[in-house]
């Protein structure tokens, strides 16, 4: 039963696969017949208007029948010139023995269709009955025929139109859409190599700050283990959480604001435990900015950075306010810090692991439609801003596009 489901499957995959190309040949063959006869009309309505005044017999059915006898009988044939120059293209290198081989299936072009237009009723002038009529059935005898000398006529007034009108032209055509098929192919292909590539180095950027921010609670819960171990218990239990959203996402490079707050909620939970009273956390966030999208672990980092070089350092803690709003088709996003002596609160140099991997995937991601900026005022506060476009659409599908505009500016910041 399984190899009967798998065969199924195969089959289907395989007519999937060939419909493309049925629907490919069916417009060509549509897109001929479609042209010739456009072609076919055009010239017996320009013959009839220009020489039916001084040619005796030469009423609109009989100049119809010549005109659509000697071009729309291309069409049939024009579909195969079209698939021979696809299947054997005039190459760089091989020009020689290709061009000798289209020049082949040129003359063959040419005897079929003679063929072909000899079986039409004005294929051939008959000198006999002096009257146009089919090259290989005789209307008079209701018999076949097989008129050599005409065919041999036939095809020498007609190979280098045939060849020079229709099958070059043919050729050229050919060659110009599978040039172009080709080109676009070539371009979605590496389109797609640069999205992949620097969709790659988001997620290494990602990656750096994953451990980033477990190695840094694991040290608050190491220095709480022989002080006390009930808060060290609540540590680990709120770092559980952590890990869990953590791996929930860990393929995301796009969050809402409102799942990476609560991201962010277990992380500080974790240092309130730690550092009990001397952490207060505060929240400013504007109702419209909850479905707003942003970097997943954009705020962490900061958060972090504000821990680290604020709370951490000063013997009475402060106050980390999350603040967000919406300002001309901006999204505002700031971290404060407050609480503690500016020279304590000034980050040390701006280019820790968390900060650097956060402006590189801001650059990444954005270019230069975003600003990070670190600020110190003189009454103490410290504050990360970061500012990128506003938008509740989804990212994720269009996100292989937009990196591929920056995987430069990407490759740049890494090599800084």
């Amino acid at each position: 039963m399984m190899m009967l489901s798998q065969q199924s499957n195969g089959g289907c995959d395989l007519s999937e696969a060939e419909s493309p190309l049925k629907n490919r040949s069916a417009m060509i063959w549509a897109v001929s017949f479609g042209v010739w006869t456009f072609v076919s009309l055009a010239a017996t309505a320009t013959i009839y208007h220009l020489y039916r005044p001084v040619a005796d017999g030469m009423d609109l059915r009989t100049i119809a029948g010549m005109e659509f006898s000697q071009i729309l009988t291309y069409a049939p044939l024009t579909p195969i010139a079209y698939m021979l120059a696809v299947r054997f293209p005039i190459q760089r290198g091989d020009w020689v023995r290709r061009g000798l081989l289209h020049v082949g299936f040129g003359l063959l072009f040419t005897l079929g269709h003679i063929l072909i237009k000899a079986a039409t009723p004005y294929g051939f002038w008959d000198p006999v009955y002096r009257e146009w009529n089919s090259a290989i059935w005789n209307s008079h005898t209701h018999a076949f025929r097989v008129p050599w000398t005409a065919l041999n006529s036939m095809f020498f007034a007609s190979v280098v139109d045939d060849v020079v009108s229709a099958y070059v032209p043919t050729v050229l055509i050919a060659l110009a859409v599978s040039y172009y098929r080709r080109s676009r192919e070539e371009e979605l292909r590496a389109r797609q190599l640069e999205a992949q590539l620097a969709n790659a180095r988001l997620q290494t950027l990602k990656n750096q700050l994953q451990p980033h921010f477990l190695f840094n609670t694991l040290h608050s819960i190491s220095a709480l283990m022989l002080t006390d171990v009930r808060a060290a218990d609540r540590m680990i239990c709120r770092l559980s959480d952590l890990l869990r959203i953590s791996l929930e996402t860990v393929s995301t490079q796009i969050t809402t604001l409102k799942r990476e707050l609560e991201f962010v909620n277990c992380y500080l939970e974790i240092e309130k435990v730690r550092f009990e009273e001397r952490l207060k956390v505060t929240y400013e966030i504007a109702p419209e900015t909850l479905d707003a999208e942003l970097p997943h672990l954009l705020l962490q980092p900061l958060v972090d950075n504000a821990v680290k070089h604020g709370i951490a350092k000063s013997p009475h803690g402060g106050e980390i306010c999350l603040a967000a709003h919406r300002r001309e088709g901006e999204l505002q996003i700031e971290v404060r810090n407050t609480g503690a002596e500016p020279d304590l609160l000034r980050p040390s140099s701006g280019n820790g692991v968390g900060l650097m991997v956060t402006r590189q995937r801001l650059e990444s991601l954005y270019g230069d439609d975003q600003s990070f900026e670190l600020l110190d005022f003189p009454d103490g506060l410290v504050m990360a801003r970061v500012s990128i476009p506003f938008s509740t659409e989804s990212r994720e599908n269009k996100h292989e596009t937009f990196v591929s505009t920056s995987s430069q500016r990407t490759e740049a910041s890494l090599r800084r």
